[in-house]
Parts: structure tokens; C-alpha cells; sequence
């Protein structure tokens, strides 16, 4: 079975850096089109960045030129470095991967910036 474990959120001061990581179980990782997502209190879950088999890339407004989604295919992990964190930033942050018509979702990992 498929799962995804997110890791990497915590607490970080305006501007300041975080690096999530997406662990993902099985052996066709390199086939998942992968996405990170996040969600503030009384907020829709929004798509922040996603990447795909190939490589291509896509990323929301607010975080375009701070944030940068990577993929390690050898051990299975998806990345989302943020670079100058903002308050709005703030949210849970989920990963998700698709392969055809199939979705997995994380359990989700806190970002809190604040000073």
C-alpha cells in the first residue's frame, strides 16, 4: 500500500528557511506526479508547488521565486524548499501523489512563521 509521510514543518522567523520532505513507500515513485498543498484556518486547501514525473514544474503566485519543489527518485521523497517565509505562510502543509486517476494524501506537517 501507498504512503506518504510528510516531515520538516515547524517554527521559523520572518525570512527565514524550511525544507519539507514527502517520503513516498512502493517502487514506482518515478511515475507519481507529485504536489504540495497547503491549508490555513478557515481556508480552502490550496496547490503550492507541483512537479511532474518529467520534471516540469509549477508554482503558485505568492510563493513563485521563494519556494523550489524537487524530487530524489532513488529514495522516494519529494522536496518544497521555502526560502524567505512570510506570516501568510503559515498553514499545514500536505503532499500529494497522483498516478493516473489515483490520489494519495500525507498526513500534513505544521509551518508556523512568526516572530
Amino acid at each position: 500500500q501507498v504512503q506518504l509521510v510528510e516531515s520538516g514543518g515547524g517554527l521559523v522567523q520572518p525570512g527565514g528557511s524550511l525544507r519539507l520532505s514527502c517520503a513516498v513507500s512502493g517502487s514506482i515513485f518515478s511515475r507519481y506526479a507529485m504536489g504540495w498543498y497547503r491549508q490555513a484556518p478557515g481556508n480552502e486547501r490550496e496547490l503550492v508547488a507541483r512537479i511532474s514525473s518529467g520534471g516540469n514544474t509549477y508554482y503558485a503566485d505568492p510563493v513563485k521565486g521563494r519556494f523550489t519543489i524537487s524530487r530524489d527518485n532513488a529514495k522516494n521523497t519529494v522536496f518544497l524548499q521555502m526560502n524567505t517565509l512570510k506570516p501568510e505562510d503559515t498553514a499545514v502543509y500536505y503532499c500529494k501523489g497522483e498516478l493516473g486517476l489515483v490520489r494519495y494524501w500525507g498526513q500534513g506537517t505544521q509551518v508556523t512563521v512568526s516572530s
